[in-house]
């Protein structure tokens, strides 16, 4: 018989691209860690993640631009994933007797003990939103123009945090069906004030966040399931 012949494929990734992917990572664990602290920002209650959070949208652009855009959609639901398995841990950890030598049992439950209705409701708005940035993003390059890179930064942005936002208010605080009576179902002027004061925030900490983008020069990787997909260009803006 004739040998078969085995082909190598070497497959080299940038390391900004390897930076930006475990930056995006720990931005997102570190967020959903911080929103459980509630503090007062001008008179109004503000999870703390808040400040950090909308800085993954701009990463999550980052990894589209130097990966490609089943890159970013791959690690957004791995994220996900991460977040569930992370909120699942903290509650094994929590149910566990603590040493009472240590005596910090019963504050570690209840703060690191997870609520799972807010775990649900933050998971399925991070990665509902991002999928959607994903595909802003690649809307914007692929249809509108290469140029202006903080213009698709911001539209991408403008549209996937308020989706963000909706999705996490009403699911962890209003009264939706079959969770009218659960104890933190809040009134429904109380779900938009949430809503308004986080969008503000967020909106304002993304606007810090678009010189991200200029980290690497600009490039758009092929590996879409769009034919028409344009080919490497050098932007400006």
């Amino acid at each position: 018989m004739r040998p078969t012949a085995t082909a190598t494929v070497i497959v080299t990734v940038p390391r900004i691209a390897v930076v930006a992917v475990a930056a995006y990572a720990g931005a997102q664990v570190v967020s959903d860690i911080a929103s459980l602290k509630i503090g007062v920002v001008g008179g109004r209650a503000v999870d703390m993640g808040t400040f950090l959070y909308p800085i993954t949208f701009t990463l999550r652009d980052v990894v589209h631009k130097v990966l490609g855009r089943r890159a970013a959609r791959t690690l957004i639901v791995t994220c996900g994933g991460i977040n569930l398995a992370m909120s699942a841990y903290l509650a094994w950890a929590a149910g566990f007797t603590s040493d009472p030598a240590w005596g910090l049992g019963d504050e570690f439950a209840a703060i690191l003990g997870p609520l799972w209705r807010i775990v649900i409701a933050s998971i399925v708005a991070e990665v509902v939103s991002e999928l959607v940035d994903t595909e802003v993003y690649h809307w914007f390059v692929h249809r509108v123009t290469t140029r202006y890179q903080w213009a698709r930064v911001l539209v991408s942005n403008s549209v996937s945090i308020p989706v963000d936002n909706l999705i996490f208010a009403v699911g962890a605080f209003g009264g939706i069906p079959f969770l009218v009576d659960h104890p933190l179902t809040l009134p429904w002027e109380a779900v938009w004030d949430i809503f308004l004061v986080n969008l503000t925030l967020k909106f304002l900490v993304t606007l810090a966040s678009m010189p991200l983008i200029y980290v690497v020069p600009d490039q758009f990787p092929n590996d879409d399931d769009d034919a028409s997909a344009r080919t490497p260009a050098t932007a400006s803006g």
